[in-house]
């Protein structure tokens, strides 16, 4: 088959500019400047489907410079994907459209994760070859052979993940990533020159990546890099060389081509610039067909994998990877839990998530951990999670290096890849490190669990910087985030199963240094997951005694001190009772019913946790008692920092005894 490469890519060009000039908004410039990589890359290269997006065993594409979306909207639509079609692209970028502003994944097959803040891109690419190597280790080239391609913009590089993201994948030597660099100087305030003078390519050899520059407009010096990159056993850089905004005669190669329309005049010059006479929106039947044609090489490479798959002893074990592990947590903590209500434990609850780990990754093998270097405060490695790396890819702990965003990034790629759950650690007031990736997760509905410990002023000596204030409540803004604090090791156990049950939902373990006593225990024999209190997000721990006038909520480390402030005010002959609250966000998926019965306006409502007291005026009313941390800790040991800040029993009853008095 014979086909003019120029007028496959220039199909590309005009479906780009005429969707920004429609939309009045957009990027035009990197789509017509990378269009001759991304011809060569999907009609040579890339292995995919576009009549079976999902299948297990394609490359994987990301669009790292997210903002160039109308680049792979094009590309999908040219190669037959079912979307977009023509009149999704017509309307790019207009309200419900599938064609966003930037790609999403929850919107579009073909688009394998959501893009637009720069160098999150590379970064997730970096857990999908991950998770990728891990998944060959386990299964074998017959089940498990494809690669990681990226296209990456100067912004990618420049961003500071980018170098987390380039370290991780250079010591783990993961040379089924191939990056393609959309080298083109330019950035929206203008020249790369204005706030860059770096040797990109020597950094990236210095972290043991293979690079290799080609003329990004040249189609043979093209295909003769990514061949290069694809043979090169180290994840590979490839530098294309290119002018952004290629084929706008006036403008190309200026920023002012970066983020704006062309314009009808520049439109219809570049028209007649690329020799495209088609009407806007139209192309050819001629060039569809090649696209087409092109676009439907993968299928006998499905079809063979599937015959493969079909005859393969591991077919049942790899599905059930697939299949992830919603309907085998529970289970797999029912023992556990069954020993813990016999031998109660008093144990942090950073340990006590070690120890649901512990049978959790023995039973699931979809279980991928890891740490940012806290390993041994996290606890996150078990008996069962040896280390991952070159040596072996089928190890399942993976040591981060101090790289807190390039490791929430990389599990979002792992997770978005599919057939790993992975979840990892560090300290929570580092979260601030790592927010924007963990945004993208909840975006992205990936399955991710980030283990975040030392969670309040329990920690202790380290002092205010270490000491996470408003971390927790900020993080319960996250929409599609469920933030769990669990009060004793039953509940942690309980949180660990909602959060590998939820699939399209990511999870925060919020988690104590300081030891905690075994709150749970009666009620809990014969535990299943349909038994699971923590389910409700909130529920009633205990009861009170005498006519109830309080209700105190409370979570994590506070619900200890909630229980004993009670028994101080049922001494008193005030009914009280103690409302454990895991995660807000659960809680308040439940009917009105049964909040109003956890949280009854006829008695008095006090929170008690040790972070910011704004947003729990939500579930107090505008009358009820909030206790917190208003401001930033400081350095001593625990019991003394608890004691300061009023969170003792001794300090907090007579402040309710004042309220109720009043």
């Amino acid at each position: 088959m014979t086909v003019d490469q120029q007028r496959l890519a220039n199909a590309i060009r005009a479906l780009s500019m005429d969707a920004v000039q429609a939309a009045n908004s957009g990027h035009p410039g990197m789509p017509m400047g990378m269009a001759d990589v991304a011809t060569v890359l999907f009609t040579q290269f890339l292995k995919f489907d576009p009549q079976a997006p999902k299948w297990a065993d394609r490359d994987r594409f990301v669009l790292s410079a997210g903002h160039g979306s109308m680049l792979l909207y094009s590309v999908l639509h040219l190669t037959g994907y079912a979307q977009p079609t023509m009149d999704d692209i017509r309307n790019f970028r207009q309200l419900h459209s599938v064609c966003a502003g930037h790609p999403e994944n929850a919107e579009l097959p073909g688009v394998e994760c959501t893009t637009g803040p720069l160098g999150q891109g590379v970064a997730t690419a970096v857990g999908m070859a991950m998770a990728e190597r891990h998944l060959n280790a386990v299964f074998g080239d017959d089940l498990v052979d494809h690669k990681t391609w990226v296209i990456a913009g100067d912004g990618c590089l420049m961003e500071g993940l980018n170098h987390e993201a380039i370290g991780l994948a250079g010591v783990n030597k993961l040379g089924r990533l191939n990056v393609l660099w959309d080298d083109n100087n330019i950035t929206i305030d203008g020249d790369t020159s204005l706030s860059t003078c770096e040797d990109i390519l020597a950094r990236y050899a210095a972290t043991g990546w293979h690079t290799v520059r080609c003329d990004g407009h040249d189609f043979a010096d093209i295909a003769r890099a990514l061949a290069e990159a694809e043979a090169d056993p180290r994840p590979s850089l490839v530098a294309c060389k290119t002018v952004i905004g290629k084929g706008a005669p006036n403008k190309q190669g200026g920023h002012n081509v970066h983020g704006a329309p062309l314009g009808a005049d520049e439109i219809a010059a570049a028209r007649e610039y690329l020799g495209w006479d088609a009407a806007p929106f139209d192309v050819p039947a001629d060039i569809l067909a090649d696209w087409r044609s092109l676009g439907g090489r993968g299928a006998s490479a499905r079809a063979d994998w599937e015959a493969r798959l079909a005859a393969s002893s591991a077919r049942a074990e790899f599905e059930g990877r697939l299949k992830g592990v919603a309907d085998l947590a529970a289970p797999a903590l029912e023992a556990y839990i069954a020993d813990l209500v016999a031998n109660p434990q008093k144990v942090a609850t950073r340990k006590a998530s070690e120890m649901a780990l512990g049978p959790l990754t023995e039973k699931l093998p979809h279980l991928v951990g890891g740490s940012a270097d806290l390993t041994g405060s996290n606890l996150t490695k078990t008996k069962s999670t040896v280390p991952f790396g070159a040596g072996n890819y089928a190890g399942r702990h993976v040591y981060y290096g101090i790289r807190e965003f390039g490791m929430a990034a990389a599990m979002n790629g792992m997770a978005l890849h599919g057939g790993v759950v992975p979840y990892g650690g560090t300290f929570l007031v580092f979260s601030d490190y790592c927010r924007n990736a963990i945004r993208m997760s909840a975006l992205q509905h990936a399955q991710v669990v980030y283990v975040l410990t030392h969670d309040s002023i329990g920690l202790g000596e380290d002092g205010p910087t270490h000491q996470p204030i408003e971390h927790v409540m900020s993080m319960r803004m996250i929409p599609n985030l469920n933030v769990y604090r669990p009060a004793d090791v039953i509940e942690t156990a309980e949180c660990w199963a909602l959060a590998l049950e939820t699939t399209g939902t990511p999870s925060v373990l919020a988690l104590s240094r300081q030891n905690l006593p075994q709150l749970r225990g009666a009620g809990d024999a014969g535990w299943t997951g349909a038994a699971n209190r923590s389910a409700k997000g909130g529920y009633r721990l205990k009861a009170a005694d005498a006519a109830r006038k309080v209700v105190l909520v409370a979570t994590g480390s506070e619900v200890a001190i909630a229980v004993d402030v009670a028994k101080q005010l049922e001494a008193q002959g005030i009914g009280a009772d103690v409302v454990s609250m895991p995660s807000t966000e659960l809680f308040d998926a439940q009917t009105a019913a049964y909040k109003a019965d956890i949280l009854p306006r006829d008695a008095l409502i006090v929170s008690v946790e040790a972070g910011v007291t704004h947003g729990w005026e939500r579930y107090t009313g505008l009358d009820g008692l909030n206790i917190g941390i208003d401001r930033f800790g400081a350095s001593a040991p625990a019991e003394a920092l608890y004691d300061y800040f009023g969170l003792t029993v001794e300090k907090i009853v007579p402040r309710i005894l004042e309220k109720l008095a009043n």
